[in-house]
């Protein structure tokens, strides 16, 4: 990735902006896919860009052994403290690590990418490194399952400004959004303003940049086939049944080794 996002004024809020979020039922589209798509019973997964753990905690409670990394220490403090409260067996193993280069030293039945991660990474070298890494995480006819920001929608639908408010124990969490586009280089820019207030005190401020490259299909056949990989579904996110289209903002993948 081509810097650091998800400091800790971000990273603290994080569980709060998408407590909406319903990470069950992805969980639940994830073992579609394995069923669908998978030659062999999955019980190894790779949670690469895991962030504060909202899918590698709920897969490991479904009995999956899961390796969580992600390049924001801040984010994988907040996933460990999480993962310890319950009694998993096997608890998940959370690694800082950057989904480019990190090398965990051995493969596993699934690789995720969720909630656009690889859209992260925002030049075609840093594409190509981390599916290679994928590929080399992956055992022979594993499957690689993740979402990104679909080209055909962005363009269609344009990012928006938007205001979120969330209610808190003592006041409340207000984060403001703002984006724009690059068509040259695929990649929207998305500007984040949070403030936390105390009654009607702000107590702390932040501001992040977050880019976001988007995808088309095609560029996504060749890229995942030029690492190994070959695309088996790209669906509306979160189907497997939907096609994408000039709708699907959000579009999901799955590939196999």
């Amino acid at each position: 990735m081509s810097e650091i996002v998800f400091q800790q004024g971000y990273a603290d809020q994080y569980d709060l902006f998408y407590g909406d979020k319903d990470y069950e039922a992805e969980c639940d589209l994830l073992e579609q896919a394995f069923n669908r798509y998978g030659t062999e019973p999955v019980r190894s997964i790779l949670d690469l860009g895991c962030g504060t753990g909202n899918h590698s905690i709920p897969l490991a409670r479904r009995g999956y052994q899961v390796n969580g990394v992600d390049l924001s220490e801040n984010m994988l403090a907040h996933a460990v403290e999480k993962a310890g409260k319950e009694a998993l067996n096997p608890a998940p193993i959370f690694t800082q690590g950057d989904v480019c280069n990190v090398n965990l030293g051995k493969q596993f039945d699934v690789v995720l990418m969720m909630f656009a991660v690889l859209g992260y990474q925002l030049s075609n070298e840093a594409v190509l490194a981390s599916l290679l890494n994928v590929r080399n995480h992956l055992k022979p006819g594993g499957l690689f399952i993740f979402d990104v920001w679909y080209g055909p929608a962005v363009l269609a639908i344009r990012p928006s400004d938007r205001v979120k408010i969330i209610p808190t124990r003592d006041g409340k969490v207000i984060r403001a959004a703002s984006g724009s586009l690059d068509t040259r280089h695929q990649l929207g820019d998305v500007r984040y303003h949070i403030w936390r207030l105390s009654g009607d005190r702000v107590i702390n401020e932040t501001e992040e940049s977050h880019a976001m490259r988007f995808f088309f299909a095609m560029e996504l056949e060749l890229l995942l086939a030029s690492c190994g990989l070959k695309l088996e579904s790209l669906t509306a996110f979160p189907s497997l049944e939907k096609p994408a289209d000039e709708t699907s903002w959000n579009v999901l993948g799955v590939a196999k080794a």
